[in-house]
C-alpha cells in the first residue's frame, strides 16, 4: 500500500479542489471586452509524480513536487492605423506543492512600425536559432524547471526586458536587442535532489548585473534568404545565465560573468526533408585563459539536424551537437577535488518523433536527449488529446538515465511523469 504523508494528502485535496473551482470559473462566462481590445485567456493545472524509489531530504517536495493551477488572461490592441499596438499575458498561479500564490507578468510590451522599421519595448520572448530544445546562438533566459516538470513547452523561454528594434533595408533583415540581465530558472533542492559538490552550510549569495548602461546586454542578427535557404548571422555581448559559485571567507558567492557570442545559422530543404546547420563562439571574457574553475571555458558549439516526414502525420526530427571546450589542459589543472571532470568534446544526440491519429485530435510525441559522450539520457514521451477547441489535457514523463556524473543522468531520482489540462476561454 502506498506510504503518503498528511502533507502530501492535503496538497492532493488541495489540488483537485482547487481544480474543480477553476474548471468552473473557466466555464462561466467571460467579462465583456473593452472596446478596441481583445481579451482571451485559459485557466491549466498541471500536476507532477515522482516516479523514482527515492528518499527525500528534508526541505524537498518528495511525491508531488509540483501541483500548479494557473489562470493567464491576454489582452492586445491596436491603433486603428495599425502601426502601433501592444500586447500583455499576465499569469495568476497557485503553486500548491510550495504553498505559494503569485502574479507573473509573462510578456508586456508596445509595438510601433512603419514600411521598413519597426520597435518593441518591454517584457518580450525571443527566439533565435534553429536547434529543437538544443541553443547556440539563442542566449536569452529558459526556465529548466518548467522543462525538467513538463510544463507545456511556451514556458521554456522567459521573457526578456528589452528594446527591440528591427530595419528592413532590401533583401536582409536586420535586429538589435538592448536587454537587461535575467537569468535562467534553475532546478532547486525545493523540488529536485540534487548533487552539490560545494560545502554544506555555508551562507550562500548571489549578484545579479545591474541596470546601468556598462552590464546591459546587446545582441544583434542578421537573416536573409539565398534562394531557398535561411542564412543568418548573430553577435552578442550577454552573461552567463547560470551563476559562477565560488568559496569566499566562510561562505558561497556567486555573479554571472560575461559572456560575448559570434555564431551563424543555415536552414533550407535537401530532398524531402530540411537540414539545419548552426555554430557559435563562447568567449569567456573574465577568464580567457581557463584558469578559474567556476567559470565556465570558452568553447566552440555546433549542431547539425534533419527533419521530414514520415508519412502522412508522422514527422521525424535527428540532431547531432557537440560543445569542445578550449583551454582542456588548464581546466583539469585548477578542477576542484570532489568535482567530475567534463570532456573536452561534451556530444548529444537527439531524436523527435511525431504522430497525429483520430483525425490530427491525438497527438503521441517522444524527444529524446542521448548523451554519447556522457553516456546519460533523457527521454520526454508525451501524449495529448485535444476534446474540443477549448480544452485539451495531455499526460507524459520526464525519463533521466545513465551515468550519475552527466548532465542528463545527475538528475535521475527526478524522474517523474505528469498530467496537465487546458481549457481556453
Amino acid at each position: 500500500m502506498e506510504n503518503v504523508s498528511g502533507r502530501e494528502r492535503d496538497v492532493r485535496k488541495e489540488f483537485l479542489a482547487g481544480a474543480l473551482a477553476a474548471v468552473v470559473v473557466a466555464a462561466a462566462p467571460p467579462a465583456s471586452a473593452a472596446e478596441g481590445i481583445a481579451w482571451n485567456g485559459f485557466v491549466q493545472s498541471h500536476v507532477v509524480a515522482r516516479t523514482s524509489n527515492v528518499q527525500c531530504p528534508a526541505g524537498t517536495e518528495c511525491d508531488l513536487p509540483v501541483a500548479e493551477l494557473r489562470g493567464q488572461l491576454e489582452g492586445e490592441g491596436k491603433n486603428a492605423a495599425g502601426n502601433a499596438g501592444f500586447l500583455g499575458r499576465f499569469n495568476l498561479i497557485r503553486d500548491i506543492a510550495l504553498g505559494d500564490t503569485r502574479l507573473e507578468t509573462r510578456e508586456l510590451y508596445a509595438d510601433a512600425r512603419s514600411e521598413s522599421l519597426a520597435a518593441r519595448l518591454g517584457r518580450q520572448v525571443i527566439t533565435w536559432g534553429v536547434g529543437d530544445l538544443l541553443f547556440i546562438n539563442d542566449t536569452f533566459p529558459k526556465d529548466r524547471v518548467a522543462l525538467f516538470t513538463g510544463q507545456p513547452l511556451q514556458y521554456l523561454k522567459l521573457g526578456s526586458d528589452a528594446l527591440k528594434l528591427n530595419a528592413y533595408p532590401g533583401p536582409a533583415n536586420l535586429e538589435l536587442l538592448i536587454a537587461r540581465f535575467r537569468p535562467d530558472n534553475l532546478p532547486t533542492s525545493r523540488r529536485f535532489i540534487l548533487t552539490d559538490p560545494l560545502p554544506a552550510g555555508l551562507p550562500r549569495s548571489t549578484t545579479e548585473p545591474g541596470a546601468h548602461a556598462a552590464e546591459l546586454e546587446i545582441s544583434g542578427r542578421i537573416s536573409g534568404y539565398l534562394d531557398n535557404w535561411e542564412l543568418a548571422g548573430y553577435a552578442s555581448r550577454t552573461h552567463y545565465r547560470s551563476p559562477a559559485l565560488r568559496v569566499t571567507a566562510g561562505q558561497i558567492v556567486g555573479i554571472y560573468p560575461r559572456l560575448n557570442t559570434l555564431g551563424g545559422s543555415l536552414t533550407g530543404p535537401v530532398g524531402k526533408g530540411v537540414l539545419s546547420l548552426e555554430g557559435g563562439y563562447y568567449d569567456s571574457p573574465s577568464d580567457r585563459d581557463g584558469r578559474d574553475p567556476s567559470i565556465e571555458n570558452s568553447q566552440f558549439r555546433g549542431l547539425v539536424g534533419f527533419s521530414r516526414q514520415l508519412w502522412e502525420d508522422t514527422t521525424l526530427g535527428l540532431q547531432l551537437y557537440g560543445e569542445w571546450m578550449r583551454n582542456y589542459s588548464a581546466y583539469l589543472e585548477t578542477l576542484p577535488a570532489g568535482f567530475s571532470a567534463k570532456d573536452r568534446l561534451r556530444q548529444v544526440a537527439t531524436f523527435r518523433f511525431t504522430q497525429l491519429f483520430a483525425h490530427q485530435t491525438l497527438t503521441f510525441n517522444v524527444f529524446a536527449f542521448i548523451g554519447l559522450s556522457e553516456k546519460d539520457r533523457y527521454v520526454i514521451p508525451s501524449l495529448r488529446y485535444n476534446f474540443s477547441d477549448n480544452l485539451w489535457a495531455e499526460i507524459g514523463a520526464n525519463v533521466f538515465a545513465g551515468n550519475r556524473s552527466g548532465t542528463y543522468g545527475a538528475l535521475q531520482d527526478n524522474r517523474n511523469v505528469y498530467l496537465t489540462v487546458r481549457f481556453a476561454i
